[in-house]
């Protein structure tokens, strides 16, 4: 029997979105801890890990502005127009990073790493989040290797007894960490955002 797609219904914040022009209710939990940890600001270089379907993209680029730089980075195409500040690059942003590729060193070192990407879950939950927990750890190798000192990481975790480990990973990098589960996220849903600020080295 097929399982069902907890998320499939559009709510008020899906329609709010559309509404304002971003493909996915996601922008409203960037939209959050920016305004909770001033992340995004004018002129910042960011790379966006996972970027599809954009919603997260679009936000940044509209708040780092014309002299920004951002680039996106998704195994799926993305089908939407992103600002000149923004560029998208079509491809496996970990194994890309894995030889410190070009394409993805672009503009580094990044102030902001932002990473929303989630594992195609399977239903079980002890696999989903050994898979949430692989992601977001190399997401943070990431931002290790092209992030810039004094910035910054957002990214996306399932909650689950590894995630100790992967705060103190994240301490090991930032100065200032922090976990936040954004209003926005849905009642069914485990995920958290870990974000670690003033990157140390």
């Amino acid at each position: 029997m097929a399982r069902k797609n907890l998320y499939a219904k559009a709510d008020h914040l899906t329609r709010a979105a559309k509404e304002a022009g971003y493909p996915a209710r996601s922008v409203f939990k960037l939209e959050e801890i920016d305004r909770r940890t001033r992340l995004l600001r004018h002129g910042q270089r960011v790379l966006d890990l996972g970027a599809a379907p954009g919603s997260w993209s679009l936000y940044a680029a509209k708040k780092i502005g014309p002299n920004g730089k951002l680039l996106a980075v998704d195994l799926a195409a993305l089908n939407i127009a992103l600002p000149p500040q923004a560029q998208f690059l079509q491809g496996d942003a970990l194994l890309l990073a894995s030889g410190v590729n070009d394409e993805l060193a672009r503009f580094a070192p990044y102030d902001v790493v932002l990473s929303d990407m989630a594992p195609n879950t399977t239903g079980n939950r002890v696999t989903d989040q050994s898979r949430s927990f692989d992601l977001f750890m190399r997401a943070l190798s990431v931002a290790a290797t092209l992030g810039a000192k004094g910035g910054a990481f957002v990214g996306k975790i399932f909650m689950s007894d590894d995630l100790p480990v992967a705060r103190a990973e994240l301490r090991k990098h930032y100065g200032v960490t922090r976990l936040i589960r954004p209003e926005g996220t849905r009642s069914v849903s485990t995920e958290i955002f870990a974000v670690g600020m003033e990157k140390v080295a």
